[in-house]
């Protein structure tokens, strides 16, 4: 079959109920419009105590350099309630000029795009001058331990090297062309547990409610902020997302307090740094005598986040530039370079070489009704094809 029809391609995967960690028949999909193609296409499945299997997927077109990587993701998260779907979730049924699906936006439909842009290339001028790739995981809406971290070790061994990557992720907020991602600001989570003594609420000389402490401590991570915000990003801002005792009654004075937090760190900061820095805060509060007069610092632990995600800017001109230009020649729109929003599987990537994001419009991902719109789909596989042109051009030059 021909696959430069993204919306055939849209609706093929979408067809596949590849819901974390399943395949769903989409990777095999994928390999079916890839090989026509002249990919040389690997099924990796990877594995790790404790965690489901994933398998994933490499293919490249090409032996030489340049080699330009296209990156995403397969797996899809699951439907919610099915009966509020207006049209089922695996149909990939259009309506109105969208097309519904679970994946359609997050990211099925730039994956389709791609490979509808590549197969473009491949009809109208052969292979590319050098190579291209794709490096699509099962795993990137699971824990994102058996996805694209070791497919990329796995690439690496086998003595993959890239030039420049793109994430096809939906980085547009309104309209296709608003936005490419340049970069994405650090991750880290933490849990606190402040230990404290029991006791009856009215005998609190007899007791050492933690709940004192780490109400404090909560204030001290969030106040005074972190930074006002670098050139490239938005201020650090760390969000304390819950506080529990495990304690019912009104007249108990709890045994420990615990609350976790996740903060979104700018350049201003390593991941090593910013620790040290919360650390300090909450060893202050600790010994703040303003809620416990006469007490002692109190006792408590911290854990951190297995993984925290490193901040990153992307400054390759020639992978910002060619993508930009295309996508101001189809859209004419400017799209703004930003380093907004959540983490991708870009964090990864980053360390094999530069990285920038670009896809769909996301105001429907993860939501009942997921859809795209099927001018959409032609418009983004447009600037990917003259973002292939203008790349292996610039990058051969």
């Amino acid at each position: 079959m021909s696959a430069t029809d993204p919306v055939v391609n849209l609706q093929t995967l979408i067809r596949c109920p590849s819901v974390t960690p399943a395949e769903g028949g989409a990777l095999s999909a994928l390999e079916t419009m890839l090989s026509p193609l002249g990919f040389s296409v690997d099924r990796v499945v990877a594995t790790e105590a404790g965690t489901p299997d994933v398998e994933n997927l490499y293919a490249r077109l090409g032996s030489t350099g340049p080699h330009l990587m296209f990156a995403g993701h397969t797996d899809v998260v699951p439907v919610g309630d099915e009966a509020s779907w207006s049209h089922p979730p695996f149909a990939a049924e259009i309506a109105g000029g969208m097309l519904f699906g679970r994946g359609a936006v997050d990211m099925k439909g730039g994956i389709a795009c791609f490979v509808a842009a590549v197969a473009r290339h491949v009809e109208k001028h052969g292979p590319p001058a050098g190579s291209v790739s794709l490096l699509i995981t099962g795993d990137e809406e699971g824990p994102a331990i058996n996805g694209t971290v070791k497919l990329l070790e796995w690439a690496k061994d086998k003595g993959e090297r890239w030039d420049a990557a793109v994430v096809g992720e939906p980085t547009n907020p309104q309209t296709l062309g608003d936005m490419i991602k340049i970069g994405r600001r650090g991750s880290i989570s933490g849990f606190v547990t402040v230990r404290g003594i029991q006791g009856h609420a009215a005998y609190p000389h007899l007791a050492d409610n933690p709940l004192r402490v780490a109400s404090m401590m909560a204030l001290a991570l969030m106040d005074p902020p972190l930074d006002a915000g670098t050139e490239n990003f938005q201020p650090t801002n760390l969000e304390v997302t819950t506080i529990d005792t495990g304690n019912t009654a009104t007249n108990v004075i709890p045994a420990k307090a615990s609350f976790a937090f996740n903060v979104r760190f700018n350049d201003s900061w390593t991941a090593e740094s910013l620790q040290a820095e919360l650390i300090r805060r909450l060893d202050t509060a600790a010994a703040d005598q303003r809620l416990r007069p006469g007490r002692e610092a109190i006792g408590y632990e911290i854990t951190w986040s297995e993984r925290p995600s490193h901040v990153f800017l992307t400054r390759d001109d020639a992978l910002v530039s060619s993508l930009s230009a295309a996508v101001e020649t189809v859209t004419g729109r400017q799209p703004a370079l930003s380093t907004t929003g959540g983490t991708s599987d870009a964090r990864f990537i980053k360390d094999y070489c530069p990285v920038v994001e670009f896809g769909l419009v996301g105001q429907t991902m993860h939501m009942v009704d997921e859809r795209v719109s099927v001018a959409d789909l032609e418009t983004l596989t447009r600037i990917y094809a003259l973002f292939l042109e203008r790349w292996f051009a610039n990058a051969v030059a």
